[in-house]
């Protein structure tokens, strides 16, 4: 009787469990079909559900969700074992398992479309900051590339410099995460998006291993966990932090997350935190510049600071060692295919697409040239 019971109640959790698969489903096509719909969802229902999974995950000092990556081969040894030794001998056990494995399947889908998928088909958040969002001229690219280098240049004189070029973040990752909470506390402050809440980053202990892959940071939304990758230059740190905490808000297409992560380091009364936010944008847009006209892009390198200048060749140097590796292309394929599904037609190249936005934010400014921020 005890087994026959047992078997009936882990039926039922699947039956629920394909239930909210296929409420998903539709919530998912309206979220297609209705993007304010998409924007409401994101801001109260996802936002609570972001919000209960990084409560519960917080409470540990380590990522949730690294942990379940270093231990996956364990549990795929596991799930192989049950699959040949148990499972195989009879088609009812066959059967039971991919029903069980398809529960699982629709649990992880569900924590997806309620927590994050709202976020790729709501409203783009130049709509939302009402930023005119229009193909970039050569000349707004180099003019905003001026500005950035102009503000780089003021705040590297309160820096320190390692010997390698490096500037060094003057405090710790729990120092930063306070600093980066302020700071979006005092950005979203009037607003209605992104949302705000109090929640932490994790350092990921494997940060190497994910230096390979080209990794700076990753948000799991099935932990609610926004991760970072400490083996990087200093400099990138609060950048991808404030990235992987606007993922975290609701904040789900690359080059928004990249852009609410300069809005809010920017916001910032510390410098660090504003030089982060500034050279990151700065390397998107010289960047871009470079491509479309390679003698301007010379002629904003030639005005960077020589501090600023120096930070940029140690990251190439660093950077050298990760450079080309199987690990990267496989990484960059699979994100390249995740980007896709959702909508962003750019694929990786998505990131990069902040460029756009970062020219509309400063057009009132290029009339002048100068910063006045």
């Amino acid at each position: 009787m005890k087994t026959n019971g047992k078997k009936k109640r882990l039926s039922l959790v699947c039956i629920v469990l394909y239930g909210l698969g296929a409420g998903s489903l539709i919530l998912y096509l309206l979220f297609l079909c209705f993007p304010a719909f998409a924007d409401r969802f994101n801001q109260t229902f996802a936002n609570a559900g972001r919000q209960i999974l990084s409560y519960l995950t917080v409470l540990f000092p380590f990522s949730v969700a690294e942990l379940l990556l270093l231990f996956s081969p364990i549990f795929l040894g596991i799930l192989i074992y049950r699959i040949v030794v148990i499972h195989s001998k009879s088609a009812a056990g066959m059967r039971v398992f991919f029903c069980r494995a398809g529960a699982a399947i629709c649990l992880i889908a569900t924590l997806f479309v309620f927590c994050f998928a709202p976020g790729y088909q709501g409203t783009t958040i130049d709509k939302k900051l009402g930023l005119e969002r229009t193909p970039v001229a050569d000349e707004e690219l180099y003019q905003t590339a001026l500005l950035l280098t102009e503000k780089l240049n003021s705040l590297s004189d309160e820096l320190t410099v390692l010997d390698s070029g490096s500037t060094v973040m003057p405090y710790t990752i729990a120092e930063m995460n306070k600093k980066l909470i302020a700071a979006y506390e005092t950005y979203t402050a009037g607003k209605s998006f992104p949302n705000h809440f109090y929640s932490r980053v994790k350092p990921l202990l494997t940060s190497k291993l994910f230096s390979y892959a080209h990794i700076t940071g990753i948000y799991t939304f099935f932990t609610g966990e926004a991760n970072i990758n400490v083996n990087f230059p200093d400099y990138c740190i609060p950048f991808t932090a404030a990235h992987e905490l606007a993922h975290q808000r609701g904040v789900a297409r690359e080059d928004e997350a990249n852009f609410i992560a300069f809005l809010v380091c920017n916001a910032s009364d510390d410098a660090y935190l504003q030089y982060s936010g500034y050279l990151n944008l700065f390397e998107y847009v010289s960047n871009a510049l470079f491509s479309a006209d390679i003698v301007r892009g010379n002629d904003v390198w030639s005005r960077m600071s020589p501090r600023v200048q120096a930070e940029e060749r140690a990251f190439a140097k660093f950077f050298e060692r990760y450079r080309e590796n199987v690990i990267a292309s496989a990484s960059e394929q699979v994100n390249d295919l995740y980007l896709h599904s959702q909508g962003e037609h750019a694929g990786t190249r998505s990131y990069d697409l902040v460029v756009d936005l970062a020219v509309a934010f400063f057009r009132n400014r290029l009339s002048t040239a100068q910063s006045t921020f």
